[in-house]
């Protein structure tokens, strides 16, 4: 089976948004978790290349898009970014609820998704910001992994990240997805900080692919 890694088209969104809901529970099948399929990807996938198109790359075979890396080179940039064009339609479209604490007792996720639109967080501490500026997802689904798919995209991703002199790069890896860190690994990344939800890795991209 032939798989293609290029740049992002436009035409690749729709697909990226399955393939982001599919691998969304630690790399597992997410489609039940979520009343609306597009709440996820719409902070995970959508505002990525969005914001900067020259950072997402996909994979796709003759089935249509089976995986993807989206990154910004500049996560505070990103962020403000996220305030000022990404997020106001969204909160206009997933209005708070009234009382956060309320469990609406439908079994999905999608109120922590909308929670988390109109709250985002605080952002990266600035040591880990000054350092490793860059931060990125990558999900590929089951028929695409297994066979270097993973390095493509991170190779052709970091290519573009030092082409433009980003110092380095960070991820957050799940607890729950063993195979994920140890990949990372692998690629030369290294673990920074371990806290009870999962792992904060590395790069110096001064340094090339292991």
């Amino acid at each position: 089976m032939s798989i293609d890694v290029r740049p992002f088209q436009p035409f690749d969104l729709p697909g990226m948004y399955r393939v982001c809901l599919r691998t969304g529970d630690s790399g597992r099948d997410a489609t039940g978790l979520y009343g609306d399929p597009d709440l996820l990807p719409h902070i995970y996938a959508g505002p990525y290349p969005a914001a900067d198109p020259g950072l997402t790359f996909v994979a796709a075979d003759a089935r249509g898009v089976l995986g993807y890396v989206v990154a910004t080179a500049d996560s505070h940039a990103f962020d403000g970014w996220l305030e000022e064009h990404w997020w106001p339609e969204l909160r206009l479209r997933y209005p708070l609820p009234p009382s956060p604490a309320a469990d609406p007792g439908d079994g999905t996720k999608d109120r922590q998704c909308v929670e988390h639109i109109h709250r985002p967080g605080p952002p990266e501490p600035k040591a880990l910001y000054e350092r490793y500026p860059a931060h990125l997802h990558i999900d590929i689904l089951p028929r695409g992994q297994g066979a270097g798919l993973g390095r493509r995209l991170m190779e052709a991703l970091l290519t573009a990240l030092r082409e433009r002199g980003v110092p380095g790069l960070h991820l957050g890896v799940g607890a729950g997805n063993p195979g994920a860190h140890a990949f990372y690994l692998r690629l030369g990344f290294t673990e920074a900080e371990r806290q009870e939800w999962g792992s904060v890795m590395v790069m110096d991209l001064m340094r090339r692919l292991g």
